[in-house]
């Protein structure tokens, strides 16, 4: 066995924002935390120690040093304590009563004696869809989808894994902005497909093929409802902000969008040289992708491929 076809095994955490550790195995944030709950102790203790007994300080101290240690250990939803518990305090004073108010909620009449108070704008992060696929974005800014496939890595030897993550490095390397991967599951329906093959099996030349599809049919309709179909869709979002300057805002938002828009093509070229297929989302499927996304409880189901649709090799992504 050569060099080119060992096998390649690299560790990568998988959290990548995580924070340095600086000693014992503790953040600065862990260590700031234990730090000032042991020094709240030891005041306590230093002035207290001669007019309270040992129990009572104990039944003080002991309490007050485990909820410093909880929240510096601790973790909830992949956050630490403090940040849920700042999260927590946020959510909690925020308004929850939004409306769509683009230009503000109007205040009512002097006259008008007002309970309660006024609904807050919702503000989404997309403002708007542009024909192209474009998203402009709220805080400033355009952002472009990316939908792509997925390759069997495993199923490759050696060399080929090299090769595959050599070329993905080197697009990665060519990176000039950040760049967000996502993975997501989203619900499949086989309704449209099942509706098709029923109507072929009517027409079926032979008897045996209108049997074969009717058991196909009764194989369909009892997977789609005995089960939660789940397809994999990866997500590549490549943004581009508003360049300060005297020009107008929307000849900048132009070239935002075909800044965005270039990236996102050769965003494309380069995952082709691995063999993932890839396409730019239209206006339409942008704005499938975002009702799933700010949704996730709601039931948005991808149509499947029918047995007669062609599909482009863009489209099998």
């Amino acid at each position: 066995m050569n060099e080119a076809d060992q096998l390649l095994i690299a560790q990568i955490p998988s959290d990548i924002d995580r924070p340095d550790k600086i000693a014992y195995g503790l953040t600065v944030r862990q260590i700031l935390i234990i730090a000032t709950t042991g020094g709240v102790a030891a005041a306590i203790y230093y002035l207290f120690h001669q007019l309270l007994p040992i129990v009572i300080l104990a039944a003080v101290l002991l309490p007050l040093a485990a909820l410093g240690m909880a929240i510096a250990l601790g973790r909830r939803d992949g956050l630490s304590l403090d940040q849920f518990v700042f999260a927590a305090l946020r959510f909690a004073r925020s308004t929850k009563r939004l409306v769509a108010a683009p230009a503000g909620v109007v205040e009512p009449p002097r006259w008008c004696r007002l309970r309660g108070k006024l609904p807050t704008p919702l503000r989404l992060p997309v403002r708007a869809i542009r024909t192209d696929g474009a998203l402009d974005l709220a805080d400033g800014g355009v952002a472009v989808l990316v939908e792509t496939g997925t390759l069997s890595f495993h199923l490759r030897t050696a060399g080929e894994q090299a090769a595959l993550a050599g070329a993905f490095g080197r697009w990665l390397n060519s990176l000039e902005s950040p760049v967000q991967i996502l993975v997501r599951a989203r619900p499949v329906d086989l309704g449209n497909l099942i509706d098709t093959v029923e109507r072929c099996a009517e027409s079926s030349p032979h008897p045996a093929l209108a049997d074969a599809a009717s058991q196909h049919v009764a194989f369909l309709e009892e997977l789609n409802c005995s089960r939660e179909l789940l397809a994999r869709q990866v997500l590549i979002v490549l943004r581009d902000n508003h360049a300060a300057g005297r020009g107008r805002r929307s000849v900048r938002r132009e070239a935002s969008a075909a800044v965005a828009l270039r990236r996102a093509a050769e965003a494309e070229r380069s995952l082709a040289a691995l063999g993932v297929t890839t396409r730019v989302l239209d206006a339409s499927a942008a704005h499938q992708v975002l009702t799933e996304c700010l949704d996730p409880g709601g039931w948005h189901p991808a149509g499947q491929a029918l047995p007669d649709a062609f599909i482009s090799g863009e489209e099998a992504a």
